[in-house]
């Protein structure tokens, strides 16, 4: 249900970036989420086809660019995807990691008239 409030804010500055650049109707927007946001692409969409009704943005088609988790061992400083679920460092072998990607979510461009 989180998918709402999040719509709801991507919305208002797709409509506030149109509107700083005089356009008169969003055709399409291109979101980048990463795969830790948690975010359900069809809710997104129903969201957005609800929530757009009646301003510039109503009828856009929702494109989505997802992008995968990426972890920092804390111990040998490097950097690697989450291709498994025990966090394991697969230099050291230590469990000490913090998530440095995966958490993204925002508009990367938008297509306009």
């Amino acid at each position: 249900m989180h998918e709402q409030s999040i719509v709801t804010y991507l919305l208002s500055e797709a409509v506030s970036k149109a509107g700083k650049e005089k356009a008169s109707r969003i055709l399409s927007i291109k979101l980048v989420v990463g795969e830790l946001t948690g975010i359900e692409k069809d809710s997104v969409i129903f969201y957005f086809g609800f929530l757009s009704k009646k301003t510039i943005a109503e009828g856009a088609t929702l494109e989505f660019e997802y992008t995968k988790a990426q972890l920092r061992c804390r111990e040998c400083d490097i950097i690697f995807p989450k291709d498994r679920s025990d966090f394991i460092c697969p230099k050291c072998n230590k469990k000490v990691v913090e998530i440095v990607g995966g958490r993204e979510l925002y508009i990367e461009s938008m297509e306009v008239i």
